[in-house]
């Protein structure tokens, strides 16, 4: 395991009082180990949603199994197509979904056909029922509107017996669940809840339920936090507020680092700040603080305390989940094994002009829509004070302005990182 201070001069460039993001994500991607394998767990499918596969999910069948038909329709052997001519065939029975047709089909004859049903011995092509005309016993296919495979489901086409169906790291959506299910597999594997450990530090800092003071605020940073870890299905540990006293501050970061695989603070790790939070840090564990160059979440802490990593969030509230959003989040989606841990970026049209400064990464709090013609546009929720909790809300995107980028023209594309699925 590297220390803080063999990462760092691994990194070229590396200036802790003014760092920028690429390089605080190629730190934390030189910080950051995935969970050990031997905490892995086998799950049934119903409980597995979420959680990230610990290993290639292997395919005992074919998908689908046999050739069938993808619609409703007549069956019948291509080499009976001709370009210029309309099809007459017979209909000699029904094939239904469940069952091979028994049945054996000549020249000149079809079988009405179920979606999903497997096609009969010799037959390649489905005939929508809604393309045929029906006389009787008879069907006739205009010409040119068939080829050859059309509207049949060919065995194994999606999944082949003995290949990965899924592959480790993969998160288990409810599609990927129900991937799983059609390979027959009534349990799957996959990484433990990663534990993450979170407090607020500050004597200014209320609980809920306690009487309002003067120069107090509410601790809103402890239910975002916990939002955003509980849609990352982590599994949270609640050390509530913890004031600015040396005795309270070790008790917490030793509970926190003794039960946790990462523990999460906020506040205490600005310039000006009473120091007690950073001080503990540094007796505890092996901790960087970094003024990174961004807006909002300009500082922020980093390391070790025992086995569990340790992050320094701001006190702001949308700093925190700004930070929150732009570094640990990828940070924790590798400790729980995932693959591709950054989140995508989606491209906008923005309708407004921005001011930037080159020399720092800006997350500015955006709302995407669709314009009339159906391009994705951005504007602004207005103030974006770091303070502002309620612009996160009206959001539902970060605009991302990159280290070097300048101002925003009206018409120019910006990235943004969305909210869906997150906050």
């Amino acid at each position: 395991m590297k220390s803080l201070d063999e990462i760092a001069a691994a990194l070229q460039g590396y200036d802790p009082q003014a760092l920028s993001v690429p390089h605080v994500l190629a730190f934390l991607d030189q910080l950051i180990t995935p969970l050990s394998s031997q905490d892995d767990q086998e799950l049934p499918i119903p409980q597995a949603l979420g959680r990230v596969l610990a290993c290639d999910a292997i395919s005992p069948v074919d998908v689908p199994p046999h050739d069938n038909s993808a619609m409703d329709g007549f069956a019948f052997d291509a080499a009976a197509l001709a370009s210029s001519h309309a099809l007459r065939l017979r209909v000699v029975g029904t094939a239904l979904a469940g069952a091979a047709w028994p049945g054996t089909v000549g020249s000149g004859e079809c079988v009405r056909i179920m979606t999903g049903a497997i096609m009969p011995q010799g037959l390649d092509t489905v005939a929508p029922q809604e393309l045929v005309q029906i006389e009787g016993d008879t069907i006739t296919v205009p010409p040119g509107r068939l080829r050859a495979g059309d509207n049949r489901r060919l065995r194994g086409e999606d999944i082949r017996a003995a290949r990965a169906a899924l592959t480790a790291g993969q998160r288990l959506t409810p599609a990927a669940l129900g991937l799983v299910a059609s390979l027959g597999l009534p349990t799957v594997r996959v990484k433990r809840r990663l534990r993450v450990a979170y407090f607020s530090t500050g004597n200014e800092i209320l609980s809920l339920g306690q009487p309002p003071r003067e120069g107090a605020v509410y601790d809103s940073n402890r239910y975002t936090v916990m939002g955003l870890l509980d849609r990352m299905g982590c599994e949270m540990i609640d050390l509530g507020v913890v004031p600015d006293d040396p005795a309270l501050l070790r008790s917490a970061f030793t509970q926190a680092a003794n039960e946790a695989d990462a523990v999460i603070t906020s506040g205490g790790v600005s310039v000006g700040e009473a120091d007690y939070t950073k001080a503990m840090m540094r007796e505890l564990g092996d901790v960087a603080f970094w003024k990174i160059a961004m807006r909002p979440g300009r500082p922020m802490a980093v390391g070790r305390i025992g086995s569990s990593v340790l992050f320094g969030l701001p006190g702001n509230p949308v700093a925190v989940m700004v930070t929150f959003l732009a570094f640990v989040r990828p940070a924790l989606l590798k400790m729980m094994g995932c693959v591709n841990p950054t989140p995508p970026l989606l491209q906008a049209a923005c309708t407004e002009a921005l001011r930037k400064k080159a020399g720092r990464t800006e997350y500015q709090r955006g709302l995407v829509t669709r314009n009339a013609q159906g391009v994705l546009q951005v504007c602004t929720t207005g103030n974006q004070g770091s303070g502002v909790l309620s612009s996160m809300v009206q959001g539902n995107g970060l605009i991302v302005l990159h280290h070097e980028q300048g101002d925003v023209r009206p018409g120019d594309t910006v990235d943004v990182m969305m909210f869906d699925g997150v906050i």
